[in-house]
């Protein structure tokens, strides 16, 4: 299916931030041929994928910082290459991955709570929630009882009336999992 300028086709999301997880100042893009320049593997803030980014020369950067990635006005950033495949990282990305989805959930603690507060059943037998470590029949049960009486207000909420130890540590063991290709199902990861 193709859309063409004018047409009426869903626009294409792109990512507004990501955050850096390893660069490289003197590096070769892998996925466009002839980009050299400061290369940085970054994870988007909204989709959850990993991209690689090329940075302005000059331009410093921090493992964990977050840069705008966004169609207009970019300052540290040329242009964003391409996305990039969980094996294809850098060891330092992946050692830092862990660390960079705690802050995205933490930082974002709505957007998951929300998530919570409307997933759906994927089939008949399975719901979404689920698909979640550490909730299971039991748990599930809780949540969409508690949920239909009041929505949960954050992880701390959800905890307290549920009693599922540490939700936010739940969801970043999933997004690990759904990065790392360890699932088929994505809930949190954008392809």
């Amino acid at each position: 299916m193709v859309f063409l300028e004018g047409s009426s086709g869903p626009p294409r999301k792109y990512e507004e931030y990501a955050y850096v997880l390893d660069y490289v100042p003197r590096g070769k893009s892998t996925t466009v041929r002839g980009r050299e320049g400061i290369i940085i593997t970054a994870i988007g803030e909204d989709r959850l994928t990993l991209l690689e980014v090329l940075g302005v020369p000059n331009t410093t950067f921090e493992i964990g910082e977050r840069i705008y990635i966004g169609k207009e006005g970019r300052t540290k950033i040329l242009s964003v290459l391409g996305k990039l495949e969980y094996a294809h990282i850098s060891a330092a990305a992946q050692s830092e991955l862990k660390n960079v989805v705690t802050t995205i959930v933490t930082n974002n603690e709505k957007r998951f709570v929300d998530y919570i507060n409307h997933a759906q059943p994927l089939t008949p037998r399975i719901h979404a929630l689920e698909l979640i470590p550490g909730i299971g029949k039991t748990y599930m049960k809780a949540i969409l009882d508690e949920r239909e009486r009041q929505k949960f207000a954050g992880f701390g909420d959800l905890q307290e009336r549920v009693g599922l130890k540490e939700p936010a540590k739940q969801i970043i063991s999933r997004i690990l999992d759904e990065i790392t290709g360890e699932v088929k199902v994505t809930l949190f990861v954008k392809k």
